[in-house]
């Protein structure tokens, strides 16, 4: 007979290592948790690192958490924002083996155990709620049995394993109410891409590979347009700078006539997935010797040193989509493109923040329907709590790509810095579900959203009030509840919400902000005059009867504001937000994962 597996126990399992289960694990361990993280390649970071994409596609101007934590320990790696801005793709670019040793660094802390080399076989709920998980590291076998399960593996299987409900591909028009969608339904998902990372080996060196089976040249010839005589051209310079990283290196994540290739595997065998990826890799070796052979890049080769891997090909591809689960709350492009205007007030619940425009990449599936994502414009948006909590199934979490978005916004929430924040906000869920010993739906939306703000993580998707602020969290929580509303603006590729913190704001529009938390103010008389300090005291004297001037006099000292400013008779947007979240703490009062003030929550 075999021996029996070893049991383990701990109080938070993570399934992937990818760039939310790190995320994930680095903020659960920090709030005091015992985490049990496995991976099943040697690295961390995922698409970061172990899949090569190492160019950060959006939230420049948004450092939140965590990834702002790993783009400074970048900058202090190579030397400083300059050192870094090295393709035109991103502002940040880096070698995906520094990213791994970077999340590693960040990784290291008590309470938190990483298993490297390590998946998952099978999953049960046992009879006390806990999860029941058989681990395989090489021929070892073991089980783990944890209070709470995170799936952050780059598919969904862990979700799907455990019994949440979850959708594949595109929506139909009326079950989301997008307009941009396809009438009816369909099982197509975005191309993946098995990037490559090519190294410089200087000149006169010639790194051409083997040419691959089934090369066909015509098939990339529209990558760029070389000259007459096969010399690089200038557009295919351009190119070849997209993702130019430190140290004379290439990112190949090329879409047009370039590595991206068609799966759906999501619901593959291990093994069916691994023929099928062999083709996507075969296909990025194509497009490299054309580089090489058809481009003149004989000097660019496949990097020796990034890749733990014989083909020095990364360990795994690009996913750019996986299983949606059913959540408790589902954000629509709707939601997106016009956040305050919905019946749900989704952007109430907050935990991630993203700025990347809606962007799906379906060039090399025929059968994809023609949807301009790319011309479909909206703001920066924030996550949801509740996209993360699936219906239906206690003790779980999910992040990584899997959380509950249509298939259209999926284009936006699936770039990396999202992604980061996903995991962070996941970890903190899980924390807080494991320390009040409730379930992860049961977890008070605003104690998550607290717990983020305190690690320097954005609620809400403010580009004008850094975590540098000394107001942040006050401009943050304020903006949460919609008492004061933020001003959406689709721009190029990285869109933006201003809270624009120094303009002027009128009684009309503190009162309409203020209506939905406190009924004593409805029907109260504003005109579009600018706010004043008297009108806004005679306001939180409604709400507040057992205000004493004296009270607010303090508030006004102890927030930073200046004696001088205190004699000015009229506010602007951040003297009223850090006020009203001073003096009467409207982010205290409960909200579900709707938006929705929660009955029992008293002003």
């Amino acid at each position: 007979m075999p021996a029996q597996a070893q049991v383990l126990k701990t109080d938070l399992l993570i399934i992937g290592g990818g760039a939310s289960g790190t995320t994930a694990g680095i903020q659960a361990a920090r709030m005091g948790v015992q985490v049990l993280l496995v991976e099943e390649t040697p690295w961390l970071g995922g698409m970061l690192t172990a899949a090569g994409v190492s160019a950060i596609d959006g939230n420049h101007q948004m450092p939140s958490g965590l990834w702002g934590e790993f783009r400074q320990k970048l900058y202090a790696h190579y030397g400083g924002p300059a050192a870094v801005e090295t393709g035109w793709v991103s502002n940040t670019l880096f070698e995906p083996s520094v990213g791994n040793r970077l999340w590693k660094e960040l990784a290291t802390l008590p309470g938190l155990q990483i298993r490297y080399n390590t998946r998952w076989s099978a999953i049960e709920k046992m009879a006390n709620g806990s999860w029941r998980v058989t681990l395989l590291e090489g021929r070892k076998r073991r089980i783990i049995e944890a209070r709470l399960l995170l799936d952050a593996s780059e598919l969904g299987d862990v979700a799907a394993a455990a019994g949440a409900a979850y959708r594949i591909g595109m929506d139909s028009r009326e079950s989301t109410g997008e307009q941009l969608a396809p009438l009816q339904a369909n099982d197509i998902i975005q191309d993946l891409t098995y990037v490559v990372v090519l190294k410089d080996y200087g000149p006169g060196v010639n790194k051409t590979i083997a040419k691959p089976k089934g090369y066909n040249p015509e098939e990339f010839r529209c990558a760029c347009q070389p000259s007459a005589a096969k010399k690089p051209s200038d557009d295919c310079l351009q190119m070849m700078q997209y993702g130019r990283l430190p140290n004379q290196k290439y990112m190949i994540n090329w879409p047009r006539c370039g590595n991206d290739y068609y799966l759906n595997l999501i619901e593959k065998t291990p093994s069916q997935r691994q023929a099928l990826l062999e083709e996507a890799k075969q296909h990025s070796l194509r497009f490299v010797y054309y580089l090489q052979q058809e481009l003149g890049f004989q000097h660019l080769g496949l990097a020796d040193d990034e890749f733990p891997t014989r083909d020095k090909l990364p360990m795994i591809p690009y996913h750019r989509e996986s299983r949606r689960i059913e959540g408790l709350a589902t954000l629509t492009a709707t939601h997106v493109a016009d956040p305050y205007s919905q019946k749900e007030a989704l952007y109430r619940t907050g935990v991630a923040v993203g700025d990347y425009p809606i962007d799906h990449h379906h060039d090399k599936n025929p059968d994809a329907p023609d949807i301009d994502f790319i011309n479909f414009k909206v703001p920066s948006y924030n996550i949801p709590l509740g996209a993360l909590i699936p219906k239906g199934v206690e003790g779980l979490i999910v992040a990584e790509k899997s959380i509950s978005v249509t298939n259209i916004v999926n284009g936006a929430s699936r770039l990396q810095p999202v992604v980061m924040g996903i995991g962070q906000a996941a970890g903190a869920l899980a924390a807080l579900s494991l320390q009040k010993q409730v379930q992860p739906a049961q977890v008070p939306i605003r104690e998550v959203q607290q717990a983020l703000l305190e690690a320097g993580a954005y609620i809400m998707p403010f580009i004008d009030v850094k975590p540098q602020d000394p107001h942040f969290a006050a401009l943050q929580r304020i903006g949460a509840t919609g008492i004061l509303k933020g001003t959406g603006i689709s721009y190029k590729w990285a869109n933006q919400t201003w809270m624009y913190p120094s303009y002027p704001i009128s009684e009309w529009e503190l009162i309409q902000g203020m209506q939905d938390y406190y009924p004593a103010l409805a029907g109260r008389a504003a005109s579009g005059a600018q706010l004043s300090l008297g009108y806004l005291a005679e306001v939180f004297k409604l709400v507040k009867p057992s205000l004493q001037e004296q009270e607010l006099a303090e508030a006004w000292q102890q927030l930073g504001f200046s004696e001088a400013a205190a004699k000015e008779p009229l506010l602007n947007r951040r003297q009223a937000a850090v006020l009203i979240d001073r003096i009467l703490n409207p982010f205290a009062l409960a909200v579900d994962h709707q938006g929705q003030r929660l009955n029992n929550s008293s002003p």
